[in-house]
């Protein structure tokens, strides 16, 4: 009586291997653009946070620039910061009677060509990659 051998020969393994490519190639495109809307969204709700604590400021020392103590506005450290810090630059620019915040891609977020740099003022206008168009808001923001 002779023993069965067991295992796979190499045209099945290869043909497995074939098919796992197949879809790691069709999966990981989609799940990369899934990532880079995903931290988009987060970095836009982060804004608009930041943006309601631009409000509070003005509200306590009618000056966008200047905290009620008379020190230079510093967006606070919030855990949306730190948790965006390695794909966006969250930055401020304010005077007395404005501000625009600033959200810069970097690093893997580079890759969102399409939406790049988020802004948000002090008036509630809100642009991405140099654009405010309402069609370019709805997409990005």
């Amino acid at each position: 009586m002779q023993q069965q051998q067991r295992g796979f020969s190499l045209m099945e393994l290869m043909v497995a291997v074939t098919i796992i490519g197949i879809i790691v190639a069709v999966a990981l495109p989609s799940y990369n653009s899934h990532m880079l809307t995903t931290r988009r969204t987060t970095t836009t709700s982060c804004v608009v946070e930041l943006a309601q604590f631009m409000e509070r400021v003005y509200t306590t020392s009618m000056d966008y620039s200047k905290d009620n103590a008379g020190k230079a506005t510093v967006l606070p450290a919030s855990s949306c910061r730190n948790d965006l810090a390695d794909f966006y630059t969250l930055s401020l620019v304010a005077t007395a009677q404005a501000f625009t915040l600033t959200a810069t891609p970097i690093g893997a977020q580079t890759n969102d060509t399409s939406c790049g740099i988020l802004t948000l003022n002090h008036a509630g206008a809100r642009t991405a990659a140099g654009v405010g168009t309402a069609a370019k808001v709805r997409e990005c923001w």
